[in-house]
């Protein structure tokens, strides 16, 4: 029995005298449809937009060999949203074809540094794409070849954190080499000063992107957090929250308290004593003889807490806020210098799959990120932003829960307002929702969880220690089995 031969979506018109018999007798029988010149669909079901974007590059290297994707192409590899693809060629045409227009560009043929790829087509360098981008692109009905100069920084600058000033560098002894080859001596001079600008060697007026602008003038900070702080800052803008009275006013019950707040944040950061011990700790200073520097820790994240007026001091500019924060570190992890207490970090932290802000974004991410805070009226809604803020930019080594925590109640003491406790049976819930947040740019259930642990904070009365701690039991707040919820 003879083997059938299956044929293949797309046939493309050529001089061969067997495919153009085989195009003939396969449109005869209906087998074949005609979607653009000199391209044919044996498909016979699907939109034509659809079978174009499928087979675009075996269609292109069959209809223009030896093609170079450049421009804006050579970065994104697929059409742009409006559907245009840009080819470096012999000529220049515009080519429609369903769903998309090919513009083909005439200009240098690929060089030693271009990239092969599918069907015998190629990819401008890394080097020769900035440099095409660059050039002055016409903007015809809002559509452009080149990348806009602002998304080209933010190219550079993600380079820069990936790989350090050497890949810089490098990109840019290679664009300097290739731009007279290219005809792009000026397009190099311009890339030339960006780079420079980037790296504070240069001038920022040559900068179009407000995060370039900041890395030239030495804070850089990190855009895609600052988004994700704007989605926060417009999410709470919506909601009004309730104002709970404080009724730990004397100062034994906010002791009493500050010593559960202070407890659970070491907890749920691994440093785990019995309830017993940590208070043994707090109440003589003395650190356990076997645990010295867990001991400390728990005594500078209860000095902290414990201290009403301290917790009453709020940041009024960015400077105050890096002040504030760098000084309570200092005290928190005092016990730790290999932790480098009250110093921001000097390389890159993660948590699980969760990567943090580069460190050479910290102080300037910090800067941007009051704008945001400052614009908030309600207290609730700052402490539940000055939360996330430090927890996504990690700004230390080590102790940087216990310092958004911190950073959070001090708004909510100086509002005359209760404090919150996440206790140990909250934690997963509370690190479930700052994850979803962080990883989905969701801000919904961290808002929600927040308010659930802080409605059952705001009823823990701290004025006899022992009737607190049998209450807290009473409502879970020590379990750390997942079969276990919070209580009121």
């Amino acid at each position: 029995m003879e083997k059938k031969t299956r044929l293949p979506e797309i046939l493309i018109a050529s001089s061969d005298k067997k495919l153009s018999a085989m195009i003939t007798r396969l449109k005869k029988e209906n087998k074949l449809r005609k979607i653009a010149p000199r391209v044919y669909a044996t498909n016979l079901t699907d939109a034509p937009e659809i079978i174009v974007r499928r087979n675009l590059y075996m269609i292109i290297g069959q209809l223009y060999p030896g093609a170079l994707i450049s421009h804006r192409s050579a970065f994104e590899l697929r059409p742009s949203p409006e559907g245009h693809f840009y080819l470096t060629y012999a000529y220049t045409k515009n080519i429609p074809l369903p769903g998309i227009v090919l513009h083909l560009v005439a200009g240098p043929k690929p060089i030693g540094k271009d990239i092969p790829y599918l069907d015998g087509l190629f990819i401008s360098n890394p080097a020769r794409a900035f440099l095409e981008n660059l050039q002055l692109g016409y903007v015809r009905n809002g559509v452009s070849k080149c990348l806009p100069q602002a998304q080209l920084e933010e190219r550079l600058e993600k380079k820069l954190l990936a790989n350090g000033e050497k890949e810089l560098n490098r990109l840019r002894d290679e664009a300097r080499e290739i731009s007279g080859q290219l005809h792009l001596e000026n397009e190099f001079k311009l890339l030339d000063r960006i780079i420079g600008a980037i790296l504070s060697t240069r001038e920022a007026e040559v900068m179009e992107g407000e995060s370039a602008k900041a890395w030239a003038v030495g804070e850089p900070y990190d855009p895609e957090r600052i988004s994700l702080f704007s989605t926060l800052f417009e999410h709470l803008s919506q909601k009004e929250f309730k104002h709970y009275a404080d009724i730990n006013t004397t100062e034994p019950a906010y002791r009493n308290f500050a010593f559960f707040e202070s407890y659970f944040s070491n907890y749920i950061e691994g440093t785990e004593f019995e309830v017993e011990e940590a208070k043994q700790i707090v109440d003589t200073g003395v650190a356990l003889p076997t645990r010295d520097e867990d001991s400390h820790d728990v005594l500078g994240t209860f000095y902290i807490t414990s201290n009403r007026k301290e917790m009453s001091i709020l940041p009024r500019d960015p400077g105050d806020l890096i002040s504030i924060l760098q000084r309570r570190h200092a005290i928190l992890l005092s016990a730790r210098p290999t932790k480098t207490p009250g110093l921001f970090k000097e390389q890159n932290n993660k948590a699980g799959s969760s990567h943090f802000v580069d460190f050479r974004l910290v102080r300037g991410t910090l800067k941007k990120g009051f704008e945001i805070y400052n614009a908030i009226q309600d207290p609730v809604a700052k402490a539940y932003f000055i939360l996330f803020m430090i927890s996504e930019v990690h700004p230390f080594n080590d102790g940087n829960g216990r310092i958004s925590r911190i950073m959070m109640n001090a708004e909510l003491t100086a509002a005359g307002m209760p404090k919150v406790i996440i206790p140990t049976v909250f934690r997963i819930d509370y690190i479930d929702a700052l994850k979803r947040l962080t990883q989905n740019g969701e801000p919904a259930t961290i808002i929600r969880a927040m308010e659930r642990v802080r409605l059952w904070s705001s009823g823990l009365d701290g004025t006899d220690y022992d009737a607190l701690k049998v209450y807290m039991e009473q409502c879970n707040a020590f379990r750390d089995e997942q079969e276990y919820i919070l209580k009121f």
